[in-house]
């Protein structure tokens, strides 16, 4: 069981890699005319939410992990805090992403919005980062 769920997580992380390549994504919209921006942005706001999925399964297979050893409490709480901060951030950059979208069919600049989704995508990937360094080098508790 623990070997099915070590590879599911590798999975959920490899899933939320997506969040690496957002930043420069959204930075590329600068670059394209309105219709691009406008399908860039709502395939973004897929990906998004696919990368939410993957993100709740590391949640569980996660929490299945940490029950197999001994770590310390305050390593747990900040890789939980660290990933329920990837969420609500996650979450919210799909409103610029979406605001893109409106702007563009509306006949609007969309430059504020592609501004607030990739400060918001930046600051998930200094978030992941994070993870992946407290996930390479875990705290445990001494016996």
């Amino acid at each position: 069981m623990l070997n099915v769920m070590i590879f599911l997580h590798v999975i959920g992380a490899v899933g939320m890699g997506f969040y690496i390549v957002l930043p420069f994504l959204v930075g590329r919209a600068t670059k394209l005319d309105g219709a691009g921006q406008a399908g860039l942005a709502d395939g973004l706001v897929s990906a998004n939410r696919i990368s939410q999925y993957f993100l709740v399964l590391q949640l569980l297979t996660g929490g299945y992990l940490i029950s197999q050893a001994d770590y310390e409490v305050i390593w747990m709480i900040i890789v939980v805090v660290l990933f329920l901060a990837i969420a609500a951030i996650g979450g919210i950059v799909s409103k610029p992403l979406k605001q893109i979208v409106t702007a563009i069919h509306s006949g609007q600049s969309a430059t504020s919005n592609i501004a607030k989704a990739r400060t918001l995508s930046l600051i998930i990937l200094l978030i992941y980062l994070v993870i992946i360094y407290f996930m390479k080098f875990p705290i445990y508790k001494d016996i």
